[in-house]
Parts: C-alpha cells; structure tokens; sequence
C-alpha cells in the first residue's frame, strides 16, 4: 500500500475509465473525481489540452505534456510531415486550469475541433485523457469492439 506524503509520484495514479458528462454553456467541464485526485496527488490542477486528428481532445497534466514537447524537440524537423505534426499539436495546444468546483474550461477553437456539444465522454488514457463528443466516441467505440484488428492486438499482446 502507499503511504500519501504530500504530492506522489505521476506513476502510481493514472486515468481511467469512461465518464459521461455535459459541457455547460459557457464551456466548462466538470472533471470525474477520480480524475480531480489524478491532478491533485501530482500537485497541479492545469491541464494542456490539444486537439487529435480523430476528432477528439487530448488532456495532458503539464508534466507530462512537457515530456510531449521534449520528444517533439529531438525529432527531426526536416520532413514536411513532422512540420505538419507538430503544427498541428503545438499550435492547438492551451493550458487550461481546473478551478475550485474541479471544471475547466474548453477553448473556443477546441470546443468546435471536437464539435462538443451537451453531452460528451471523458475517456482515461493513463497518462492523459481524451474529450469527445458523445455520439462521435459510442459511434467509434462500436466500430472498434467488433473490430477483428483489435481481437488479433489482443490475443497479441496477451490480454
């Protein structure tokens, strides 16, 4: 069992997990609780949040965003394509701070990116999480589950 001494180490909590929710009007998502003690137990309740090419949110706490943006700097920029790539993350990318009811609040440009609307899916990724419109993600997740790719990643790996 671990003993809780302040802030712990960013290995032994992760995110996991589905969680349905609602964005509010004025764009504000109240986080899972067990997400809220995810950021708690690192000590910092900001998140840097960056669009994804499926049509969806990444989440990151900054740490381990700043690991994102260091992995970014040792690749090579000469390809079009990694140009492109980091274009595409960095320039979406937006800190965002939990506030005291455990919410934060969705960037405009990233609200529309993942066309989120009342209804979405908080779903744990552990070391991030993703945002997604409600609809969008049950309609993705379907088509995965009976996805005969993922029996073979399975059986693959051993799960």
């Amino acid at each position: 069992m671990w003993k809780k001494v302040g802030c712990i180490s960013m290995n032994k909590l992760s995110f996991r997990g589905q969680h349905d929710q609602s964005i509010d009007p004025k764009g504000r998502i109240s986080l899972p609780v067990k997400f809220r003690e995810v950021l708690n137990a690192r000590c910092d309740t900001s998140l840097v949040i960056v669009k994804h090419p499926d049509v969806c949110l990444m989440a990151y706490p900054v740490d381990e965003w700043v690991e994102k943006e260091n992995e970014l700097k040792q690749m090579p920029t000469g390809s079009n394509e990694m140009r492109r790539l980091k274009r595409f993350y960095i320039n979406s990318a937006d800190e965002c701070s939990m506030d005291r009811q455990g919410r934060i609040l969705i960037p405009p440009s990233l609200k529309q990116h993942a066309a989120l609307e009342k209804n979405i899916v908080l779903a744990g990724s552990i070391d991030h999480f993703e945002i997604w419109n409600s609809d969008r993600y049950y309609e993705q997740q379907g088509s995965i589950e009976d996805s005969e790719e993922l029996r073979a990643i399975y059986d693959r790996l051993g799960f």
